[in-house]
């Protein structure tokens, strides 16, 4: 059982939808740029691929101490779907950490759409009580670390797989790394 339930979120002009599998036939025609894969590889999904996948996302993560979120991006004046976001949330260390991704169609790109899902999703995440955030961006990839900056992210000097790590620490948890580096500091 997961210990997280994907909710829905509403920014200014967004709504993200918890994950469903009928957004499939709609998310094949957002996502069918070929250029989108430029630095995630694969290949856009056909509405049955998309449907396959999604059925599994719906499913839940095998590991009963994860949960998978997966929301897809509403353009609420438009009515359309342009994206998604995800979150993959783990116990971390004291609370919980979560890795999260996004991915805006092309047609909606360089409207600040990926920068508010993402925020958004950082906000219901730190509601949550999770208190580490982090993205993994290929290096070339300057308008995902854009979109990471703006949601509070800073690039690390940690890499997995030819991607650099970027991370959020809540609050709290950076107040803790603080009184303990201060209390090593001082020995």
């Amino acid at each position: 059982m997961n210990l997280f339930e994907a909710q829905a979120i509403a920014t200014a002009r967004l709504d993200l939808v918890p994950l469903r599998v009928d957004h499939a036939e709609e998310m094949a025609g957002v996502l069918s740029d070929p250029a989108l894969h430029a630095f995630i590889g694969g290949v856009p999904e056909t509405p049955e691929a998309l449907r396959t996948r999604y059925e599994r996302l719906a499913g839940g993560c095998p590991d009963p101490g994860a949960s998978w979120l997966n929301w897809v991006v509403r353009l609420r004046d438009e009515g359309c779907l342009t994206g998604t976001v995800q979150a993959t949330v783990t116990p971390g260390g004291p609370g919980h950490a979560a890795e999260i991704a996004w991915v805006v169609g092309t047609a909606w790109q360089g409207r600040g759409i990926a920068t508010e899902a993402a925020r958004g999703l950082v906000a219901w995440l730190d509601r949550q009580s999770v208190r580490t955030v982090l993205a993994h961006i290929h290096p070339e990839h300057r308008a995902s670390e854009a979109v990471a900056a703006a949601a509070g992210l800073t690039v690390t000097d940690a890499w997995q797989d030819g991607e650099r790590r970027w991370l959020r620490r809540s609050a709290a948890q950076a107040d803790d790394a603080r009184a303990n580096s201060g209390t090593q500091s001082g020995r």
